[in-house]
């Protein structure tokens, strides 16, 4: 459906389809400078759909699509392609590898845990020495990256190479109302700006960044919003959940950043932006208007794509909003498809109401 066709501004919807699309793209593998498998799925999805399309220099696919009103705003809107993972950095001989990890990954939670290596995604299990072979101290001391091993079996030697990436082998699942799978964070926001380039508001010219290396210092996107040089830019990205019981109490934490199933978070600032508190505003209004559930995303650390984006140029107002995930940045991650689709509508919503006097104020 085009905008045109769409006449009332309803949001675009989260069906079977577009569940159907994030399986395909949670089960692509994009290590973060490897994201070839995410970009010929997005590159699928949205060639026919761009104005103008390119691929840039570092992978990032810049989509523009123009609107046709008067006063449009350039707008930007990011998701990052890329996911952490493994890279391997030496061969040990009969299948046996040295890795280090790609982007934030706690080593604890790596032993015995199913990857797939390189292009041919060769299947391998993280290794390592087995209770029976440890003793009391080896098992009280953290387990670092250092005394574990990628194992992909002598027949499969031969196909993996230093500098392969490997992804964590998980498969995707839609469970009652939630979703489970790797790569939750970002391909819920991939997903999500694929429909919005799918169903682009005319009052705007919208400038879609599929980012790459968001994981490792979110150098695709300030290398896409210098490109772009836009008016504003919306981050879309899968932050931490911390609603689970505390863990050392039986009453429930209290002191979280979000809780699946409260709607999408809206960012006031984490480790690396302020978010403009005029866009933080008009999200909220926007979500209150449309009664959308919604979270403010408590300040503190981690940080998105708009940590690069609002500093290029002359400096680009910003402001991300998160579908809340568990267990990021491990081999599994839950989020609730009803955060998914209310994240995606208050996008829409904002985009389509968007004022082109929204900076007349100073912040």
């Amino acid at each position: 459906m085009t905008t045109a066709q769409n006449k009332e501004n309803r949001p675009p919807r989260i069906a079977a389809a577009q569940v159907h699309l994030l399986e395909r793209l949670c089960t692509a593998d994009a290590v973060s400078g490897d994201e070839q498998e995410v970009r010929a799925i997005v590159l699928e999805q949205v060639r026919p759909l761009a104005s103008e399309l390119k691929i840039d220099a570092l992978g990032n696919i810049l989509v523009r699509r123009q609107g046709s009103g008067e006063n449009r705003l350039r707008v930007m809107i990011a998701a990052h392609m890329d996911e952490v993972g493994l890279m391997i950095t030496g061969d040990e001989k009969d299948g046996i590898f040295r890795f280090d990890i790609v982007g934030g990954i706690d080593p604890r939670i790596l032993a015995g845990k199913a990857v797939r290596v390189g292009r041919e995604r060769v299947p391998a299990v993280i290794g390592s020495a087995p209770i029976h072979l440890t003793n009391r101290d080896e098992r009280e001391r953290a387990l670092t990256v250092d005394g574990l091993r990628v194992d992909t079996g002598p027949a499969n030697a031969g196909k993996v190479k230093v500098g392969d990436r490997a992804a964590f082998d998980t498969p995707f699942q839609q469970v009652g109302p939630s979703l489970r799978g790797k790569a939750l964070d970002d391909r819920l926001g991939v997903a999500s700006l694929i429909e919005l380039v799918r169903h682009a508001p005319d009052n705007i010219d919208l400038l879609a960044a599929f980012t790459v290396q968001e994981e490792v210092g979110l150098r695709g996107a300030r290398v896409a919003a210098y490109t772009f040089d836009p008016q504003l830019a919306f981050v879309l990205d899968c932050t931490p959940a911390h609603d689970l019981p505390s863990w050392d109490s039986q009453e429930e934490n209290t002191r979280y950043n979000t809780h699946l199933g409260n709607g999408p978070a809206i960012y006031v600032a984490d480790r690396d932006t302020i978010s403009d508190p005029r866009l933080v505003r008009y999200l909220v209004q926007t979500a209150e208007a449309a009664r959308l559930p919604y979270q403010v995303r408590q300040p503190g650390s981690g940080g998105t794509d708009a940590g690069a984006i609002h500093k290029q140029r002359a400096g680009i107002p910003s402001v991300s909003v998160s579908v809340p995930g568990r267990y990021i940045h491990t081999p599994v991650s839950i989020a609730r498809l009803s955060d998914w689709k209310n994240t995606l509508a208050l996008i829409y919503l904002a985009l389509t109401h968007l004022p082109s006097d929204l900076f007349s104020t100073v912040r």
